[in-house]
């Protein structure tokens, strides 16, 4: 089996529109929750949302470019540019063939669905636009980095609603660790803060309404609500190590276990106890070959829900067993919101530079004890520590749960 690290970053969050803006709100809690921009929400009851901010699409496209892509697809780009530039991969001394882009969306081009669907009922099919499927399926977040970049290995989008980057950056793992690529591309990217997904995730209770903007994503605590929706893209190169060697580049950290499970249990609660959690946890520790007390910091799924965060800490306690007493545990959703299929990718950076700088992130907003919660959640403050092994977990609608375990890079 083939070696396997990551050695590009790119990100476009709601506390920060690059990795580095990104890691420093992270680190210094910055809340990037406020009021919805994007649409008038007078007749909404969620009024907040985790936007990204200052994001002007002509500094990065041209205007018909622009124009042609959902605003999804906006964010993966940027991000994917973004990691291009910190990995110094040269795609003309590499063999493209070997080379491929998997990033995933919950959604996809929400936004552009909901203007077609508009201009059919007002003036007919004649004048949906044809550039309506290209900008709203899931996969052109994918395509359109694809081409931009030369990539002509495998290219995919993983669909797993909240687990899909999560998801997406494992089989990447395996695509290259089993000897299918050499190079990947991996996360996520969505944008669905928009009327139809907003009260979408209202209606079926998911959302928080709470007007504070500092008590409203608040992994872990007693009054947690629901989420608080986010948008972005997060997406890390994965690299194969002896690839990475031949051509000097950057190591940020190793990738060695992947879990993936399926509740087969709930449309959207998750299983009873976190049962199916539990197992892509200690199918992600058995795959590297690692004791749960190996495992330094675990980057949450911790959405604030009710549900969620109990039967995570159950999971938790299931996988790591004694070692969960002391494992530190995060969500960094009180930062960014939930960024549903873009999600696992911006909390692997998280992890990454975890690992990279020696600092676990604090789970902000964080104020009233939850008996049912009582893992070592880093309230509110980052903490220095040596970060040898961090996990990410992220558990999805429909019952799909994710896992993914990187360690600090060693010869």
């Amino acid at each position: 089996m083939r070696r396997v690290v990551v050695t590009g970053l790119g990100a476009i969050t709601p506390v920060g529109n690059n990795v580095n803006e990104f890691w420093d709100g992270i680190v210094n809690g910055k809340c990037g929750i406020d009021q919805i921009t994007l649409f008038d929400t007078e007749n909404f009851k969620v009024k907040l949302a985790g936007e990204v901010k200052n994001f002007n699409v002509e500094d990065h496209f041209d205007r018909r470019e622009a124009k042609r892509l959902d605003r999804f697809s906006h964010f993966a780009i940027v991000a994917a540019r973004e990691l291009m530039k910190d990995s110094k991969l040269d795609v003309n001394s590499i063999d493209p063939t070997r080379f491929g882009v998997a990033v995933s969306s919950g959604i996809g081009g929400l936004q552009t669905i909901e203007n077609n669907a508009q201009t059919l009922f007002e003036k007919g099919p004649d004048r949906i636009s044809p550039m309506y499927i290209p900008m709203a399926i899931n996969n052109m977040a994918a395509g359109n980095i694809a081409i931009e970049v030369g990539a002509k290995g495998e290219s995919f989008c993983m669909t797993t609603a909240c687990a899909s980057a999560t998801h997406t950056i494992g089989e990447c793992f395996r695509i290259i660790k089993h000897g299918y690529q050499d190079v990947m591309i991996a996360g996520g990217t969505e944008a669905s803060i928009t009327p139809t997904g907003i009260a979408g995730f209202t209606n079926i209770k998911a959302l928080s309404q709470q007007q504070d903007k500092t008590r409203a994503s608040i992994p872990f605590d007693k009054e947690r609500s629901g989420f608080v929706m986010g948008e972005g893209a997060g997406i890390i190169l994965l690299e194969e190590l002896e690839h990475a060697k031949k051509r000097g580049a950057k190591i940020y950290a190793e990738i060695v276990g992947y879990g993936a499970t399926s509740d087969a249990y709930h449309i959207t609660s998750p299983a009873p106890d976190g049962e199916g959690g539990a197992r892509a946890m200690i199918n992600a520790m058995k795959d590297a070959g690692v004791n749960p007390e190996d495992v330094t910091y675990i980057n949450a799924h911790g959405t604030a829900t009710p549900l969620n965060d109990k039967y995570e800490t159950m999971a938790v306690k299931t996988a790591f067993g004694e070692a969960s007493k002391k494992v530190m545990v995060s969500s960094t959703k009180g930062h960014t919101g939930h960024l549903l299929g873009a999600a696992g990718g911006v909390e692997a950076v998280a992890c990454i530079k975890a690992i990279e700088t020696g600092i676990v992130p604090p789970t902000i907003g964080y104020k009233v004890k939850d008996e049912e919660c009582d893992l070592d959640i880093v309230p509110n403050v980052a903490r220095k520590a040596d970060v040898k092994y961090a996990m990410s977990n992220s558990l999805g609608f429909g019952g799909h749960n994710s896992s993914i375990l990187f360690k600090k890079y060693e010869e």
